[in-house]
């Protein structure tokens, strides 16, 4: 590891954020995930600089999902989140690309009445019901997303009865003949509700990625989701141009 760098105490940037920096060099080039950072007191004493600096540097890393605090023992390197191309896709298929395994845990299959924001989304009539799917996506078993999303009960028959732990899109396409060709999407961000957190394994109101996304067969709204991702193992790499 490279040699200690004092503190400027005349810099521009305040003494914090120049921590922060050695800091996120260390967690980026120079160790690996699961690797323990230097204790408090001893990045004190390498960078000349009080606790308090030390710990706004480090919350700043735990915040960004750089580092993880595990009391009682310090502070680690996160794991590294998966970078997803921002394009049409299963999680399946998302997952395979960037090379990891995915597996999904089914947490409920049922019938039930939509709330209206998902009537809108399936152009459903009054009155009707519609397959309810929730579950838990993982890749390489590590907890990335919980999806609950919904389908015309009229238009899917027996939805119940397919494989949910595969990819949707696909059995939407050669047991139904509705292929996803088309979605709309809406990605937010915020903190988690306390049954999210416990399923993604994170701590109480951690920051999360949320997808709302409508999907399509030709002009047939096929799947209405809601997707909570975890910001620290998941982010979206878009490309730019001026037109």
């Amino acid at each position: 590891m490279a040699k200690p760098q004092q503190i400027a105490s005349n810099a521009m940037l305040p003494k914090h954020a120049q921590l922060r920096a050695i800091l996120v060099d260390m967690c980026t080039n120079q160790l690996s995930p699961g690797d323990a950072l230097p204790s408090e007191r001893q990045l004190c004493i390498d960078h000349g600089v009080s606790r308090v600096t030390v710990r706004e540097a480090l919350s700043q890393l735990v915040a960004e999902g750089l580092a993880v605090r595990v009391h009682g023992r310090g502070t680690f390197v996160a794991e590294r989140a998966y970078r997803s191309e921002l394009r049409l896709a299963s999680f399946h298929e998302d997952m395979r690309r960037l090379g990891l395994e995915p597996s999904t845990v089914i947490l409920s299959v049922g019938r039930d009445a939509p709330a209206p924001a998902t009537v809108t989304a399936l152009e459903l009539g009054p009155d009707k019901d519609a397959w309810h799917v929730r579950r838990l996506r993982l890749a390489n078993g590590t907890p990335i997303s919980v999806d609950d999303a919904w389908y015309d009960a009229e238009l899917l028959p027996d939805l119940d009865s397919v494989d949910f732990t595969s990819s949707i899109y696909e059995t939407l396409a050669v047991q139904y003949g509705y292929p996803v060709d088309r979605a709309e999407q809406i990605v937010g961000a915020g903190r988690a509700p306390a049954e999210i957190s416990t399923l993604l394994g994170m701590s109480k109101g951690g920051s999360v990625m949320t997808f709302d996304r409508t999907s399509y067969s030709g002009k047939q709204p096929i799947e209405h989701t809601y997707s909570w991702f975890r910001a620290d193992r998941y982010q979206l790499h878009m490309t730019l141009a001026d037109r």
